[in-house]
Order: structure tokens, then sequence, then C-alpha cells
């Protein structure tokens, strides 16, 4: 579930922008198009910490729960979530490290590709960092989702699996991202589809996210997003069981 923190800045406003129907623009137009459209570039810039909260549902299982997600350049994340029946989940990420607190596989800290890939969904202000993120971004054609047509784009990491963003022709939104999720119980596909956008100091964001894993359905609703506010300095050190882990590593 975590990438599925990893959230995207949306702005459903039309921009002016264009493109011919017959060519497919670069990649790097769309992204940049995406900043503009959902703040600019300052509105970005001029954020320094995040605090999101809002709940989550299961919806086949019937449950549901609260989230709180805390944010702080430059790749600092930290998410805690409460689930009836099942306990507090924790993960975070910061310095190079990711890790997990789960009562159904207990506490560990990753590694290999599920370790960059949330290191790069901690990444504070992704739109503007894109670069720093992936080695390669393709424009690779048009698919229809919900009755528009949507630019498709292939992001590739250094170290992991490719993920694809649909962009909105007439927009500029992001309403879909698809990638192949790693995991201690392997790797799954993961879709996750965003609306609902609200403004939050200056820069819009989705506040209803629709994720399929493998079969199952997880709705994420976000209630509030508080920006700029002071963050606790021990907020993104692990907890004792994780430190436990590292050290041993």
């Amino acid at each position: 579930m975590t990438r599925r923190f990893a959230i995207f800045l949306f702005f459903s406003a039309c921009s002016g922008w264009t493109f011919a129907d017959d060519a497919l623009p670069k990649a790097e137009t769309i992204l940049d198009r995406f900043i503009e459209v959902t703040g600019g570039r300052a509105a970005y810039e001029k954020r320094k910490s995040e605090v999101m909260t809002g709940h989550v549902e299961m919806t086949a299982q019937n449950v549901k729960g609260t989230l709180t997600r805390y944010s702080a350049p430059p790749d600092k994340s930290y998410t805690v979530m409460e689930l009836d029946g099942v306990g507090k989940i924790e993960e975070g990420a910061a310095g190079g490290v990711a890790w997990e607190n789960n009562p159904m596989t207990g506490p560990r800290v990753k590694s290999g590709e599920e370790k960059t890939q949330s290191l790069r969904e901690a990444t504070f202000n992704g739109p503007l960092n894109w670069q720093k993120m992936y080695v390669k971004a393709e424009t690779t054609g048009v698919e229809t989702i919900d009755g528009e047509e949507c630019y498709k784009v292939v992001l590739t990491p250094a170290e992991g699996k490719p993920e694809t963003t649909y962009y909105q022709k007439k927009s500029g939104l992001v309403v879909r991202t698809t990638t192949v999720a790693s995991s201690p119980m392997g790797e799954f596909p993961v879709e996750q589809d965003v609306s609902d956008y609200k403004n939050f100091d200056g820069v819009l964001l989705p506040t209803k996210m629709i994720q399929k894993v493998a079969g199952q359905e997880i709705v994420f609703t976000i209630d509030s997003v508080k920006v700029n506010e002071e963050i606790a300095a021990d907020r993104f050190n692990p907890p004792a069981e994780i430190k436990a882990l590292m050290e041993k590593k």
C-alpha cells in the first residue's frame, strides 16, 4: 500500500495548452505542463512540509481505518494507519533507509526494488524532481480512460520496474498510474485512479484514490492537508524495533 501514498498533484482547469492530434508530445513537455496546471513551480517551491490526514476502506473485506502521512524534504516520509481488526501499520523513509512495521509481517527494513520504490515515493515535491527519480521518460501512445483521451507516459527508474502515468489531453491531469510493486510476498500489479481535486495552499491534490492491488480494491480519501506546519524533528526517526534491525545489519 506504500506507493499508494506516493500521491500526484493535479488541477482540472484548462491551461490553454494544446497538442496536435497526429503527433505525440515529448514526455518532458507533458510533465512540465502538469506542474503548471497544478499550481506552478513557485507554488510547489513554497512547500516545506506536509501533513495529510484521511481514511481508508477495503471494500470487499469491509475494513475501515484512518491514515496520517508526514513528509518533508528531501526524502522524509512517515505514514501511520489504524485499521479496524488489523491494528497499527507504520512505514517510513529517510536518508536512504525505508522500513515498515506491520502486525501481519512484523518490523522490517526494506531492500532491493521495494526499497528504491519507497524512496522514490518519499521524494518531496515529486513533480519538480522527476529527473532525479527516473532515468528515462517517454510518451508511448494515447488511451481513453473514462471517455477522455489520455497521453500514456512511461517513466523508467535506474532500479525497479517502469511506472506508467496517464495524463488527460484536455486538462493535463493525471488520472491513472500503474506499476508492478515489489514486496516480501513477491511482485504484483498496482493500478491507481485519482479524482476529486482540491486546492491546498496553492497546489491542487487529488482527495480520492482507488487502488487495485492483486484483485483487491482499496479506497483512500484525503480529508485535510496542512502545509508548512512544524513537524517534530524525531517524527521521521524509525521506531525501536526498526533501529534494532538496522543495528544488526
